[in-house]
C-alpha cells in the first residue's frame, strides 16, 4: 500500500527503561530509535523523536542529571506536545511506560498507531 502523503511519525521506544540510567545503555536506546527514524525517512516520511526536542531544552534549563525535576518537567511533556503535530506514532523496542504513554496519548488524539515499521506505507 502506498500513501500519497508523507507522514510525520513519532518514533516512541525505550529511553531510560532497563538502563538504570547508564548513559551507554540510554545512548543505545536512542541509537535504536534514530536508526528506525532513518528507515522511516528513506520510506518518504518525516520521522521525529521527542528526545530531539526535549534533550536540548533539558540541558538549557539546567538539569543536573537524568530524572531530576527539570528533566521530568520537560521530557515527556515535550513529546506529548509534539504529538499534536504528528500524523502517527511508531512504537518500537521493549518495555517502556513512556513509549506506551505516547501510544495512548497518540490514540486519544486520533493518530495512526503503528507497531511494526512494515505496516507503514511507502510514499
Amino acid at each position: 500500500m502506498e500513501s500519497k502523503k508523507s507522514l510525520m511519525i513519532l518514533v516512541a521506544g525505550p529511553y531510560r527503561s532497563g538502563t538504570n540510567d547508564d548513559p551507554e545503555l540510554i545512548a543505545a536506546n536512542v541509537k535504536a530509535m534514530t536508526d528506525t527514524a532513518l528507515e522511516i525517512y528513506k520510506m518518504g516520511h518525516l520521522p521525529v523523536l521527542g528526545e530531539w526536542y526535549a534533550l536540548p531544552l533539558i540541558e538549557a534549563a539546567g538539569s543536573q542529571k537524568t530524572g531530576d525535576e527539570i528533566f521530568n518537567e520537560i521530557f515527556h511533556p515535550v513529546a506529548i506536545r509534539l504529538l499534536d503535530h504528528c500524523d502517527a506514532v511508531l512504537r518500537i523496542g521493549g518495555a517502556s511506560s513512556g513509549a506506551d504513554e505516547m501510544v495512548t496519548v497518540g490514540r486519544s488524539k486520533g493518530k495512526i498507531i503503528f507497531h511494526d515499521k512494515s505496516d507503514i506505507p511507502g510514499v
